[in-house]
């Protein structure tokens, strides 16, 4: 038998075994793992509030997170390079090889800012932190910059144990991680040791670093049994790697803009206070929301090459489920009960972050098939495509969000949202005219016969 009839065999025989019940328990437990990334947060703000200036502990915490925001999502999209590219020891190495140069980038920034007076000047300037916080918001990035280090290592063999189907490893990881940041919290207020937001950077690189020690117990072992070289497989070198992730990279610096745009807009509205405070709930309402369903391009990373109409079954399945949850938090008195007892929302404020929630219903409309799309792109490396559909989600949503402030400063903080969905809807746009124009190259569909070279 030839290699290409074998593949064509061995890929039948692994479309058999796969219904929609093996897509449920792959996608579950990575829907379950991020939505517990939302309470890792909550651990910390709830230790530095046992602080005796709980307000001064926080701000300096979430000023030095904002900045490993930037580091932060160039680690995550190592998982999904990852995911993508590993499928033998060779591009495993590569891999590896790239991770390790991402690693030394983050510890020679974390050293420039902690132990240089461009630290100082960073905060004072860009961030217009107070002189007298600047101090203890650089002693708090001395643990905040291993975060960022321990994720890069946690994603690539997420990656890695993503693609050998065992994402239950993705939710005990997380779990155990947890479980560890809350026995260090709970050492930190029994033992009266939470004295300033330092206190929060520590408990979050010990849960990162437990995190990935699990990560990489488990991926380490999958690794040893990939084959030294897999046939039809051209991932070999950094080079190769470097291909794939050097767009996802530099999109991801487009995406961070356009948070910062909002919030500095919302100051333009007419009821500033509540404009930012209810887009700030609402949001964090909405992102715990959409976390169950960020990983759908994994869905197509791993099983559209075998299965490709149940993966679009799978697709109509959930597509819909983050927008009707979300009208549903909005629409129904449900919403407001849950606001109110769970987060203690009341007047104005729960009013208007019902509100604000409306308005993302649309965004939870638009955000799946954008991901569903990326999966496609990511899949036949295509990634070049996200530099050119992030500009257009920032250029969409800057470009709504000016006139939206001038015309309807009333709509305070419900501009938003709206301001997002018409940059996802652009992103969207870009994402399927992309995949529209490959549509015969990648073989979505067959050339017409009139169009076909003679044999």
């Amino acid at each position: 038998m030839s290699r290409t009839a074998a593949a064509a065999v061995a890929k039948r025989q692994a479309a058999a075994g796969q219904t929609m019940g093996t897509l449920l328990r792959f996608f579950a437990p990575l829907g379950f793992a991020a939505c517990l990334v939302t309470i890792t947060h909550s651990i910390i703000h709830a230790t530095l509030a046992q602080a005796a200036r709980p307000e001064i502990a926080i701000a300096t915490y979430a000023l030095g997170m904002s900045l490993i925001g930037l580091t932060e999502r160039p680690s995550s999209l190592l998982r999904q390079t990852s995911s993508a590219l590993v499928r033998d020891a060779l591009s495993f190495r590569a891999m590896s090889g790239v991770t390790r140069l991402f690693i030394a980038a983050v510890v020679a920034l974390g050293i420039l800012i902690c132990y240089t007076p461009f630290g100082t000047w960073l905060f004072r300037s860009a961030y217009g932190a107070d002189a007298a916080l600047v101090p203890e918001i650089i002693h708090g990035y001395q643990f905040l910059m291993w975060v960022s280090v321990f994720s890069a290592v946690r994603c690539l063999y997420h990656g890695v144990i993503i693609s050998q189907m065992r994402t239950k490893w993705v939710t005990i990881g997380m779990v155990v991680r947890l479980f560890g940041m809350v026995a260090l919290s709970w050492y930190f207020v029994r033992t009266d040791s939470v004295t300033s937001g330092a206190i929060g950077g520590l408990i979050f690189a010990v849960g990162m670093l437990i995190e990935a020690a699990v990560c990489w117990a488990e991926g380490r072992t999958l690794t040893r049994k990939l084959p030294e070289r897999l046939d039809g497989h051209d991932i070999a070198t950094k080079r190769h790697v470097f291909g794939f992730y050097r767009p996802l990279l530099l999109s991801s610096f487009l995406v961070v803009a356009v948070p910062p745009a909002i919030n500095a807009l919302l100051g333009k509205t007419v009821d500033v206070a509540l404009s930012i405070a209810s887009f700030a709930v609402a949001s964090s309402v909405f992102n715990l929301v959409m976390s169950v369903f960020t990983y759908i391009h994994q869905i197509v990373l791993n099983f559209y090459p075998t299965s490709p109409k149940l993966v679009i079954r799978f697709q109509w399945l959930v597509a819909f489920a983050p927008a009707a949850l979300t009208t549903a938090i909005a629409f129904s008195p449900a919403g407001p009960f849950l606001l109110s007892e769970a987060m203690g929302l009341s007047g104005r404020l729960l009013e208007a972050t019902v509100g604000v929630l409306k308005a993302f219903g649309l965004l939870a409309l638009l955000m799946p098939w954008v991901d569903f799309g990326n999966g496609f792109l990511m899949l036949y490396r295509r990634t070049h495509v996200f530099l050119w559909s992030q500009a257009a989600n920032a250029v969409a949503a800057v470009s709504l969000l000016l006139p939206l402030v001038i015309l309807a400063p009333h709509w305070n903080g419900a501009i938003g949202p709206l301001a997002l969905a018409a940059g996802t809807a652009a992103e969207l746009a870009v994402v399927g005219t992309a995949l529209y124009r490959a549509r015969y190259e990648l073989g979505f569909r067959d050339r017409p016969k009139s169009s076909r070279r003679p044999a």
